[in-house]
């Protein structure tokens, strides 16, 4: 409890954006990001997700298209589809429209894969790297664990979820789009990232004062990781255009998510251990006056 309110105490000082911790975190990540261990890192990820992914869209995303068909068909939707694409000068992606809205709606799946993967297989690597170069005195009071990790992650992404279906038709009116949806990326991306970063190092009193007293830093991080992220969801949503290519384009789609989340836990790492490691030492100081 003590701990608890000198947290609190500490976290008053701390509720603005530390624009410069954020920043030579960011430098960190791009040096480490570099490290032949860490380019191999992409890898491991990528393969568990790209294996998820072709049996499930293997077994699943013909479904998906049918029964999207038969909705389109069913509510008379095709034409009010063609009616919103002819105004913004779409019109000829008529044709596409079903599958168009299958891959967008397996999107966040898919993002959620790639994140899954990165905090199962890449952040306990990545932890350790940066922990043993550049914070060997800090101590690992472990307060996460795997059971806890799977358990965050999926809480996360249903809250997620169910936000990103509610504002989905927003997506229509593109200044509202470009604000809501890097900021729920962002929302997500650092939620499930940073249980991860903190899982050997912080307890559980630790990580949850380190989420609110940074959680506008840490939300930026994961906005501009999700920024990052927008490119392979435009190749992901591309592969409607070229569906004999599909498959190809999907793995690609999926490395260069795992490639962004890499970058990103590393990114997290430095930023989370360097704020736990000041954390520390301010709680010291406030016990010893």
């Amino acid at each position: 409890m003590a701990g608890a309110q000198t947290h609190d105490r500490y976290g008053k000082g701390n509720a603005l954006m530390n624009i410069a911790a954020v920043g030579i975190a960011w430098g960190r990540a791009v040096a480490a990001q570099l490290h032949f261990r860490m380019l191999l890192l992409t890898f491991i990820p990528f393969l568990a997700a790209l294996l998820i992914w072709s049996v499930a869209m293997w077994f699943g995303l013909q479904a998906l298209i049918d029964y999207l068909q038969l909705w389109f068909a069913d509510h008379n939707s095709f034409q009010t589809a063609g009616d919103i694409l002819g105004m913004i000068g779409l019109f000829t992606l008529k044709a596409m429209v079903v599958p168009l809205v299958a891959m967008w709606l397996l999107l966040p799946l898919m993002v959620f894969t790639a994140l899954l993967c990165i905090g199962l297989f890449a952040m306990p690597a990545i932890s350790k790297h940066v922990g043993s170069r550049h914070y060997p005195q800090l101590e690992q009071r472990h307060g996460g664990s795997l059971l806890g990790s799977i358990g965050y992650s999926l809480s996360s992404f249903v809250i997620f979820a169910v936000v990103w279906l509610l504002t989905l038709p927003l997506t229509l009116f593109p200044p509202v789009s470009l604000v809501l949806q890097p900021l729920l990326w962002g929302w997500l991306t650092y939620r499930v990232i940073v249980y991860d970063a903190l899982a050997e190092y912080a307890d559980a009193d630790e990580r949850r004062a380190l989420m609110k007293q940074h959680r506008w830093s840490l939300l930026l991080m994961g906005t501009v990781a999700g920024i990052f992220g927008a490119a392979p969801g435009l190749l992901w949503l591309g592969g409607v255009m070229a569906v004999m290519f599909l498959p190809v384009i999907a793995g690609f789609a999926i490395w260069l998510y795992v490639l962004v989340f890499v970058f990103s836990g590393l990114w997290f790492q430095h930023y989370c251990l360097a704020a736990l490691a000041q954390q520390r030492a301010a709680a010291s100081s406030a016990l010893v006056q």
